[in-house]
């Protein structure tokens, strides 16, 4: 990848879903580091351990999945439609500022236009420090719900790809 973008092939290095332990190892052996990272990131997985390690070289984290794919009722979560309510807008608007208000890069899966657009309207509202601590509260698993170390998951991945 390195090569790749000295030869101008590239513009910039991202990976996905590497864990603590690979970040680290991997950051410490080569000499760009990766404009971003993408991880399952959304309010019920908020990869605060993963921030924090990412900030020191000044990767953004790309969200995967920021919707939670409707998972833990996300679309009518109580706490998120709640905050919505305030603001006027969905459970998802809200989901989706909480990741961008931090920083976190989350471009939503839709083949709905209303949504679509929706999911643009995000920008003309922020939400306040208590409604960002109420939404940390939602955070079940910094590591999502997938774990790569899995021997069975590997074994899946590579037979079912490789």
């Amino acid at each position: 990848m390195e090569r790749a973008l000295t030869e101008g092939k590239v513009r910039a290095i991202g990976l996905s879903n590497f864990r603590p332990d690979r970040w680290i190892d991997l950051v410490k052996h080569v000499n760009v580091k990766p404009a971003v990272i993408q991880l399952q990131t959304n309010v019920f997985c908020q990869q605060e351990e993963m921030r924090k390690l990412i900030a020191k070289t000044d990767t953004r984290l790309m969200a995967w999945a920021p919707l939670a794919e409707g998972q833990n009722n996300f679309f009518a979560h109580p706490v998120l439609t709640a905050i919505g309510k305030k603001y006027d807008k969905t459970a998802a608007q809200i989901g989706l500022r909480f990741l961008t208000q931090q920083g976190i890069v989350a471009i939503p899966k839709s083949t709905h236009v209303e949504r679509m657009q929706q999911n643009l309207t995000i920008m003309n509202f922020n939400l306040s420090a208590d409604d960002i601590n109420e939404i940390k509260k939602l955070n079940e698993t910094d590591g999502g719900n997938i774990d790569f170390t899995n021997p069975q998951f590997v074994d899946y991945i590579l037979t079912a790809f490789g």
